[in-house]
């Protein structure tokens, strides 16, 4: 059975551990870190060790951290990577990571580190599989009947599981209003991704109505 090791911090990381149990046949092996930390940390090492930190989240070949912070970041990706993990997903963006220290600890360990802003544009490699083969960039099959939508089977939906939730809510809106309201849907999920902004939410809303699009085109 495939092992996912989650860490969480505060609200964040939770939402996806429900959805890898509910559409996926993944065990989930977690830990937390505390919802607040100082902005910088001189000695992370050191700062996770005094935490109830449960190191047994290393057993899994492929970790999803929810650390949001640059020096927590490297610290984990550093204990990731002697437990010998074979994929680190690092959401929040590069803002919340030292992208240049991450990449030395990926060369060096030959550990995949996947930096991404929201989880829904995760692409699957020979790391990140199986992990990324359900959970990521979304693709949709979809059915019609009488110009209206009959169905929509997710192939591969956001790890927060608003893909699903849009599957739902499309059943019975015409196909030509489909696209967008697909968007506005996963926007109105209580996603924990970036609002008032370009990218964030807003990405995540065009990336399902492009999905959408292209599984009405490919509707057997």
């Amino acid at each position: 059975m495939t092992v996912i090791g989650v860490i969480t911090r505060g609200k964040y990381g939770h939402r996806l551990i429900e959805a890898v149990r509910e559409h996926s046949d993944f065990s989930v092996v977690s830990t937390d870190l505390p919802e607040f930390v100082p902005v910088f940390i001189e000695e992370p090492d050191e700062f996770l060790e005094n935490l109830n930190f449960d190191r047994r989240v290393f057993s899994a070949e492929i970790v999803i951290t929810y650390s949001l912070h640059p020096d927590l970041t490297s610290a984990i990706a550093k204990l990731a990577a002697r437990a010998g993990v074979r994929s680190l997903i690092v959401p929040g963006g590069p803002s919340r990571a030292s992208i240049p220290e991450l990449e030395k600890i990926s060369a060096d360990s030959g550990m995949d580190i996947e930096v991404d802003e929201i989880c829904c544009t995760l692409e699957a490699n020979a790391c990140n599989r199986p992990f990324a083969d359900i959970f990521g960039s979304p693709v949709l099959k979809v059915k019609t009947k009488d110009g209206k939508i009959a169905g929509v089977e997710v192939i591969k939906g956001a790890p927060c599981g608003s893909t699903w939730h849009m599957a739902k809510e499309l059943v019975g809106v015409p196909v030509k209003d489909a696209p967008p309201k697909a968007g506005l849907i996963v926007q109105q999920y209580p996603c924990r991704a970036v609002r008032g902004e370009m990218g964030g939410i807003h990405m995540s809303g065009e990336l399902h109505k492009q999905a959408l699009i292209k599984a009405l085109e490919n509707e057997e």
